[in-house]
């Protein structure tokens, strides 16, 4: 019996637009804390498209003391056909100290000189859009001058 192949197809690619004065909650046992707003943002895919509401949402970021920076996002996604969904996802970004200095200085890094991925859920009580409540997806991360940009990938 042959093994189930894992195929994947781009879902949406989403550009995200972050508060750069995140609350510092300072070092925890677990590394340093902070937590930033996600003031807005967009997503583009073939089946589905809009905007990220500038409020609720948020990044809770740990910075581990092995320099892996964890994310923990929660966002409240907007089609353009006015339908609402709730997106939250966790994932890690960490790379060679001299990428990841000239990320934090906000400087244009090539994506491949990193590791960036998330894993996506959603919820949303849209009829149009309720298979979003039955896939798994996983997203590849880049962090460009303007935020994060995340290309989202169902998971077949």
């Amino acid at each position: 019996m042959a093994a189930p192949t894992l195929r994947s197809n781009h879902l949406f690619t989403m550009s995200l637009t972050v508060d750069q004065a995140a609350t510092d909650i300072g070092e925890t046992p677990y590394g340093r804390r902070r937590i930033a707003t996600v003031t807005g943002g967009s997503f583009t895919g073939e089946e589905i498209k809009g905007r990220v509401l500038p409020a609720p949402g948020g990044d809770w970021l740990l910075l581990r003391r092995d320099g892996i920076l964890m994310l923990n996002v929660r966002l409240t996604l907007e089609t353009d056909d006015g339908h609402l969904i709730y997106m939250r996802y966790e994932g890690m970004r960490h790379g060679p100290a001299w990428v990841i200095e000239q990320l934090n200085r906000g400087e244009k890094v090539d994506p491949n000189q990193y590791y960036f991925r998330t894993t996506p859920w959603f919820e949303t009580a849209s009829e149009k859009y309720r298979f979003l409540n039955r896939i798994v997806c996983v997203a590849t991360g880049r962090r460009d001058p303007a935020g994060p940009v995340y290309e989202v990938f169902h998971i077949l």
